[in-house]
């Protein structure tokens, strides 16, 4: 029985250990990847700002606003995975992991106030006769449109490897931030090609980028307040669950599955069925087998907290 016991014991430790060790892994990903964020957005605030100041394109200037705006809230995206690293302490049983989709909302409130200077400051532009853009102007938009695209596709993914709400929002920020390029991209094209009378254009499409980020800002922000909310919005995750606790023997079903998300972790709680007729240390055993399979086969797993319920059949 000692013997039983302590190799039991020793591997719940490297389970421990091992599970940790991924969600560390995780969080370093995501956070290599909002540096990466930090100075791309950085470099072209700076390029847009002076290509929008030099080639006479307030489209290309609102850009270098909402990149900017993407600066700050990069940074926020970084403080905040810095603090969920935290490992879970006495005040904060279930670790520190709520704290992504409160960065996402901040996020998201940057959106929404670069979206309104962009509106606001186009409304301005379209009633001030200026210049035509410059066409050189077109060949950085370009530039830009496929860099920003790239951006979003790679820290997108990385925020689905690390199951991060809040890298999920940065990856939106480098979408929206394309959007805003391809719609200065066709407002100076038009001002370019019709010429006289249409040197607007491109200030009309400032202000139809502005929308479309208000409603990116929206797609951010719903999936960040049901993780708050904690909605039943997992069914993956349950499927998961319940196809690997039914590979436990001794396990002849499930009832409940209520899963909740913690920062990159899911927290799970699950009425698991056994034999009506086994003993209660027969039962207790069952779900201490059922809680190690589990963290084993679905590493995204956190806190476990198993239920037995009797099956009658």
């Amino acid at each position: 029985m000692l013997g039983s016991f302590s190799f039991k014991q020793f591997f719940k430790f490297v389970l421990t250990l091992v599970n940790k060790d991924c969600l560390m892994k995780k969080v370093d990903t995501a956070i290599k990847t909002t540096y990466f964020s930090i100075l791309g957005n950085t470099l072209l605030a700076l390029i847009k700002g002076l290509a929008g100041f030099f080639g006479n394109s307030y489209a290309l200037i609102a850009d270098a606003i909402e990149s900017t705006t993407d600066i700050c809230s990069s940074l926020l995206v970084l403080l905040g995975l810095k603090y969920a690293k935290r490992p879970a302490d006495e005040n904060h049983p279930y670790g520190h992991g709520r704290i992504e989709p409160l960065i996402t909302f901040l996020v998201v409130a940057f959106l929404v106030t670069s979206a309104t200077i962009i509106a606001y400051e186009s409304i301005q532009n379209i009633q001030t006769p200026h210049e035509t853009p410059k066409a050189w102007t077109l060949w950085v938009l370009g530039a830009i449109i496929l860099w920003k695209e790239i951006s979003f596709r790679w820290v997108l993914k990385r925020s689905k490897q690390t199951n991060s709400s809040s890298l999920k929002a940065d990856a939106w920020h480098h979408r929206s931030d394309a959007i805003t390029s391809i719609m200065a991209f066709i407002g100076i094209t038009i001002a370019l090609y019709f010429g006289e009378g249409y040197e607007t254009a491109d200030d009309w499409a400032a202000l139809l980028a502005s929308f479309i980020i208000l409603y990116n800002s929206y797609l951010i922000f719903r999936p960040a307040l049901a993780e708050i909310m904690d909605e039943h919005i997992y069914d993956d995750v349950i499927e998961k669950v319940r196809e690997t606790s039914l590979k436990v023997e001794g396990i002849t079903g499930t009832e409940k599955c209520m899963i909740r998300k913690s920062g990159m972790t899911y927290h799970v709680d699950l009425h698991a069925m056994v034999n009506a007729h086994i003993t209660v240390k027969e039962g207790h055993r069952l779900s201490h087998e059922l809680k190690d399979r589990l963290l084993q086969d679905i590493p995204d797993l956190g806190q476990v907290l198993i239920h037995i319920e009797p099956d009658d059949l």
